[in-house]
């Protein structure tokens, strides 16, 4: 009986560690590919909100825990989760790309990258990551509503109700208050760090 029970175990262990190791070189194969889409998908969302970039390249002087810090100190409950410069095709640098995790919408956190200019001016925003509600919060990726953020440059944007009297006035999506003001938050989130950190103008 414990014969049998150590050959049980033995057969147990060996297919573990063989599993194991097609696993290992499943995923060494994988990865490099999905690396690569994760790459493309970033920089198509990069260039949908800075068109007149040539190439992105990651701000080198970005520190998560500086950025962690100032997000708290000005009240976000947003995470900035990356920086990028946007350059023209001489390299010099046009604006800032930046990654930003919303932490308050309805569902769970969207994440999204904004362009915004080195005068301020917000270009819009793509979204990587969303899992609203279809047909409510879903709308955060829709033109009639994202447009709203495109070409302004203000301090900070505040959801309405009614149509917009002003450029810092986005009206909000129809049944879906908390995720369009969790979209504005999280663009007035890179819109704070761009001002103290990247040298903002406004």
């Amino acid at each position: 009986m414990n014969k049998k029970i150590v050959h049980d175990a033995l057969v147990l262990f060996a297919f573990t560690v063989v599993l194991g190791l097609i696993l290992g070189v499943v995923y060494g194969i994988t990865k490099p590919s999905i690396d690569q889409v994760n790459y493309e998908k970033t920089q198509a969302a990069y260039k949908q909100v800075f068109e007149d970039a040539a190439s992105f390249e990651e701000y080198s002087d970005f520190d998560a825990d500086a950025a962690a810090a100032l997000m708290t100190e000005k009240g976000f409950s947003d995470q900035i989760d990356s920086v990028n410069t946007a350059l023209d095709a001489s390299g010099n640098v046009i604006g800032y790309v930046l990654t930003v995790t919303a932490k308050d919408a309805s569902q769970a956190s969207i994440t999204f990258s904004v362009g915004i200019q080195n005068d301020g001016t917000v270009n819009g925003y793509s979204i990587t990551n969303i899992a609203e509600t279809p047909g409510l919060g879903m709308k955060a990726q829709e033109e009639a509503f994202y447009s709203q953020f495109e070409g302004k440059n203000v301090d900070s944007f505040t959801v309405v109700k009614a149509a917009p009297s002003s450029d810092s006035e986005i009206e909000s999506i129809s049944g879906a208050t908390i995720t369009s003001k969790a979209m504005a938050n999280g663009v007035n989130a890179c819109i704070a760090y761009f001002q103290n950190v990247l040298g903002g103008t406004n």
